[in-house]
C-alpha cells in the first residue's frame, strides 16, 4: 500500500498510511500477539453480562422472598397460616387476616403513634445533622474530625446500655408513655448516622457556591440555607429514609418508655403471641400493612434517593 505523506507547519512529515488501514486489522493483529484469540475477547463480554445478571438476580430474589412470602402467607385463610408443612401459595385466597388483626385493641392507635414517633424523629435528625456536618465539612479542625468520629463509635453502643439510664432521665421530664419522648429516644440512635451521611454529602458541595452568594450579598446562614441546602436535597432525602426506618423499626425504646398511650405498631405485632402460640394469620398481616408507609416514601423520594447517593460521583 503507498503511504502518502504529509507536511506539517514545522516542516515534519506526517504519514496517513496508519489512518487508511481498516479497523479490524490492528484488533486482529494485536490478539495474534498478545495470543488471545479474537473471538475469547467477544464472547467473554456477553458472558460476563450474563454471569452478573445471574448474580443480581439472584440477589432480588434472595432479598425479596421474606417479603413475599410475609405477603402470600397474609392471604391464605388462618387455619393454612400455621399448617405444617408450610405452603409458599394459598390454596384458599382470603382476607380474613387483615379484618381479625385491624379489629383487635390499639392497631389504630399505634399507627398513629408509629408515624408521628417516626416524623419527629426524623425531623430532628435533620435540624441537628445538617448545621453539625455543615460546621465539619466548613470549619476544618481536628476536633470536627474527632465528633464525627465519636458520634460513629456511639453507633457501637448495644442499645440496651443506654436504655436504662434513659428511662430514668425520661422520668425525671416527663416524657415516659409520650411520642416526643420516644421521639427524642429515637433520635439519639440515629443522628450519628445522620451526621455521618450529611458530612459525605456536604463535602461534594464545593465552596465557591456560597462564596458567590456572599458576593451577591448572603450571610453565611442564608447561604447555607439558600444555596447549599437545596443542593444536598438529594442527600437529605437519602438521610431521612434512614432516620425514618431506624424509628419506624425500633423496638427496645418503645418496649421501655412506653406503656399504652405512645404504644407503636412493633410492641402490637408483638402482642400476637400468646400462651396459645403465635397467630401467624393475624401477625403477617398487620405487619404487611406496617410495611406499606415505608414503601410508599420510598417510591416517592426514589428520584432524590438516587440524586443523593450519586451526589459527588462526577467532579466538575
Amino acid at each position: 500500500m503507498r503511504r502518502s505523506r504529509t507536511r506539517l507547519g514545522n516542516g515534519n512529515p506526517v504519514s496517513t498510511g496508519d489512518a487508511c488501514r481498516r479497523p479490524g486489522r490492528g484488533r486482529h493483529d494485536l490478539a495474534s500477539r498478545e495470543g488471545v484469540s479474537v473471538n475469547s475477547l467477544e464472547v467473554r463480554r456477553p458472558a460476563t453480562r450474563a454471569l452478573l445478571w445471574a448474580l443480581l438476580s439472584a440477589l432480588i430474589v434472595l432479598y425479596a422472598f421474606p417479603f413475599a412470602y410475609l405477603v402470600l402467607t397474609s392471604l391464605k385463610s388462618p387455619s393454612e397460616a400455621i399448617s405444617v408443612p408450610p405452603s409458599i401459595l394459598p390454596r384458599t385466597w382470603s382476607a380474613e387476616n387483615y379484618s381479625n388483626a385491624l379489629a383487635e385493641a390499639g392497631v389504630l392507635a399505634s399507627f398513629i403513634n408509629s408515624i408521628t414517633t417516626a416524623s419527629i424523629s426524623t425531623v430532628l435528625s435533620l435540624v441537628l445533622a445538617v448545621p453539625a456536618a455543615y460546621a465539619v465539612t466548613r470549619f476544618r479542625t481536628p476536633s470536627g474530625r474527632l465528633f464525627v468520629l465519636a458520634a460513629l463509635v456511639t453507633r457501637m453502643v448495644p442499645p440496651v446500655v443506654v436504655g436504662v439510664p434513659l428511662v430514668g432521665m425520661m422520668k425525671t421530664l416527663h416524657l415516659t408513655d409520650t411520642p416526643f419522648g420516644l421521639a427524642l429516644a429515637h433520635t439519639t440512635v440515629s443522628l450519628p448516622l445522620s451526621i455521618w451521611l450529611m458530612t459525605s454529602f456536604l463535602e461534594a458541595v464545593p465552596g465557591e457556591l456560597e462564596e458567590a452568594a456572599k458576593v451577591d450579598g448572603c450571610n453565611r446562614l442564608e447561604a447555607m440555607l439558600r444555596v447549599v441546602v437545596p443542593v444536598v436535597s438529594g442527600g437529605m432525602a437519602v438521610t431521612a429514609i434512614f432516620a425514618f426506618l431506624a424509628s419506624w423499626n425500633e423496638f427496645l425504646f418503645a418496649l421501655l418508655l412506653t406503656a399504652v398511650k405512645a404504644q407503636t405498631t412493633p410492641l402490637v405485632i408483638a402482642e400476637f403471641q400468646t400462651q396459645f402460640g403465635l397467630q401467624w394469620g393475624s401477625m403477617t398481616a398487620l405487619a404487611t400493612i406496617y410495611s406499606i408507609p415505608v414503601v410508599l416514601l420510598t417510591l416517592i423520594l426514589q428520584r432524590r434517593i438516587v440524586a443523593g447517593l450519586t451526589l459527588g460521583a462526577v467532579k466538575s
